[in-house]
């Protein structure tokens, strides 16, 4: 559960031959010692302490929900949690969100970020994280990713994905279950629903997930194709760390990396072709239909000038209906918002090439098609 964060703030005698000696021998270690500091870890107590590591991302203390004690100690790749005294009701908010991030968060930017980025330029978002986990707590171990029609820097954004990695003990995502979903090629418990301030977009592994290298982006346009954001959108942060409700020393973040690959020009995102090319499609969905059942045969074409790598095909089902198997592609999950994906023998369609897939359903009351279709998060014309 996530509330209204406060605002974060931004802290920041010897005599003759033998004394000469003695005198010349600590200047040196002196002037050593500045030259060459030592890199000593940084902890914070301060509710809204804050620190920069590896020149690049900001550790945040973030503790917002409770007034107890919670230290970090930041280190040269990440943070730990050193002390995390109270605790708050597993059926409401956290007590904290103590993370590292890259970006803009209550106007505190980490050094040389490109973000805010607006989606449609951001070709990639690569990521990856290392984490330790611990026994005697009830937290989630979760990335929170800010999206926002504005390029703002300060308070509170529009929508906000997490990617719970962990959770341990009685709790749950803000909302309620809205199936599954399929993103970085990890399957996941998808729930949605909003805290009074801001949408949520919840991704929840089905279990722990230790260390991951992945792209920030899936997610993104998963959330897109949800209608919880827009392509014109802005990303302004990309955070990883714990939200605890019961202790929590000991968690830590071992390693984390986050940058964001732009040059895109606005209207069109960069990531179905090539630079230089245009990206557009075309879907033509026939279909057999009898009593309770039908199959679906899609053609998917590619009418733009670069070729389509990866590619994925969204779109959502008609209530009442499901997916019992398909064939020439992968569709998750079976009922509600789904995705196509290409196996390896046909994962690319070239310029003004094409592909089918098919699949075997069930279905209650009247039979109906799909209302559109989104190839890599570009709309495509129905034929």
């Amino acid at each position: 559960m996530r509330t209204l964060r406060p605002r974060v703030r931004v802290p920041r005698g010897l005599s003759g031959a033998l004394g000469a000696a003695c005198a010349t021998f600590a200047l040196v270690a002196s002037l050593v010692t500045t030259a060459a500091p030592a890199q000593a870890d940084t902890t914070l107590c301060e509710p809204f302490g804050t620190t920069t590591v590896q020149g690049r991302y900001i550790v945040q203390n973030n503790r917002w929900g409770s007034s107890a004690t919670q230290c970090v100690t930041a280190t040269d790749t990440g943070f730990r949690v050193t002390q995390a005294d109270g605790s708050t009701p597993t059926n409401g908010a956290p007590k904290s969100y103590p993370s590292i991030f890259n970006g803009c968060h209550y106007t505190a930017c980490s050094p040389g970020t490109k973000l805010p980025a607006r989606v449609d330029t951001i070709s990639s978002a690569p990521s990856s994280i290392s984490y330790s986990f611990v026994g005697n707590a009830v937290y989630n171990a979760s990335y929170d990713i800010w999206l926002d029609p504005t390029p703002r820097t300060d308070g509170v954004n529009r929508t906000e994905i997490m990617i719970w990695f962990n959770r341990v003990g009685p709790i749950q995502p803000i909302g309620s279950p809205v199936g599954t979903a399929t993103v970085g090629g990890r399957t996941w418990e998808v729930w949605s629903g909003g805290n009074g301030s801001n949408d949520v977009l919840s991704f929840v592994a089905p279990s722990a997930i230790s260390s991951w290298s992945f792209d920030v982006k899936d997610f993104v346009r998963e959330t897109v194709a949800r209608g919880l954001a827009a392509n014109d959108w802005y990303l302004t942060s990309v955070q990883a760390g714990f939200e605890p409700w019961q202790n929590g020393a000991g968690l830590a973040v071992n390693s984390f990396s986050s940058s964001v690959e732009t040059g895109g020009a606005p209207g069109g995102d960069p990531d179905p072709g090539n630079p230089g090319g245009t990206s557009a499609c075309a879907v033509s969905y026939g279909t057999n239909v009898w009593q309770g059942g039908f199959t679906a045969d899609v053609k998917v074409t590619n009418t733009g000038t670069a070729p389509v790598d990866g590619w994925r095909l969204a779109f959502t089902l008609p209530s009442g209906q499901r997916i019992a198997n398909a064939w020439n592609a992968s569709v998750t999950p079976s009922t509600g918002s789904v995705t196509a994906t290409g196996a390896s023998h046909n994962a690319r369609i070239a310029p003004g090439g094409s592909l089918s897939f098919g699949f075997q359903g069930t279905y209650d009351g009247t039979f109906a098609k799909p209302a559109g279709f989104r190839l890599n998060d570009v709309a495509c014309t129905t034929a």
